[in-house]
């Protein structure tokens, strides 16, 4: 059975990963490198279909154990019982990745309330309460590494998508916080900010030169769940994008078309 050290960083004999939102294309990118290392994966999302279709592909790809839980984790209310359940079923866990969200249409949420709460509530709330519960059970193990995939929509506010960057700024403060508040217990505690990526969430979006294919973004996800870090941007260059783009005066920023 594989630990993390006391640095919270966890090695290629991981064998205890439970990732949440396992059907969006980055999460499963990220589980074929777990798996091709013989990991034991615990896949959490509300599409049985899918969540079948991806375990079979795991399992594959050399997987020791797959198990699936079918969950919408908007509900809070079910978030214990599944954490719970995943460190049950393989004796504690290695690490976690949250990766479960959505793109809301911003003009909707504009006129819409309660597409404005259900937004908030599943790129920020369901996410603040997964993390608690699964940080209540990595501190008593005293290690592992929690990632969560924010966005660096939520470095700055702009027009077209302020209320998705909303949630995501609060992801940040939130990790944070949860950062310092695990690091005594060797806990380690990983924001991951993905500029555009080539999903079928930005399917409907034209795509530039700036987007990264989703296998790109699975490889350094799954790097940095091996060798922890606090923040990290993918692509690299994004961090330098958005540190222009939170250096310009509010007069001109608002002038820009973003």
């Amino acid at each position: 059975m594989a630990k993390g050290d006391r640095n919270g960083t966890i090695d290629r004999m991981t064998r205890r990963v439970i990732i949440l939102g396992a059907t969006s294309l980055i999460a499963q990118e990220t589980a074929r490198y777990f798996a091709a290392e013989h990991a034991r994966l615990f896949l959490v999302g509300r599409n049985p279909a899918k969540l079948e279709s991806v375990a079979a592909d795991l399992k594959v790809r050399g997987a020791e154990a797959v198990q699936i839980c079918v969950a919408d984790l908007a509900d809070a209310s079910g978030h214990p019982a599944i954490v719970s359940q995943a460190a049950a079923e393989w004796g504690g866990l290695d690490a976690a990745l949250i990766a479960h969200g959505t793109l809301p249409d911003q003009s909707i949420c504009e006129q819409n309330a309660s597409a404005l709460k259900d937004a908030i509530e599943t790129n920020f709330v369901s996410v603040a309460s997964l993390l608690i519960d699964l940080a209540n059970v990595f501190e008593k193990q005293r290690a592992g590494v929690l990632a969560v995939i924010g966005s660096v929509a939520g470095d700055r506010g702009r027009r077209s998508n302020y209320v998705y960057g909303s949630a995501k700024a609060a992801i940040d403060v939130f990790v944070a916080g949860l950062r310092l508040r695990l690091a005594p217990s060797g806990v380690r505690v990983v924001l991951i900010k993905p500029g555009w990526v080539d999903t079928p969430m930005t399917a409907h979006l034209k795509k530039n030169f700036l987007y990264a294919p989703a296998d790109q973004v699975g490889s350094s996800i799954y790097r940095l769940m091996l060798a922890p870090r606090s923040v990290a941007y993918l692509p690299w260059y994004w961090r330098w994008i958005m540190l222009v783009i939170r250096r310009i005066p509010e007069p001109i920023f608002a002038k820009l078309n973003l």
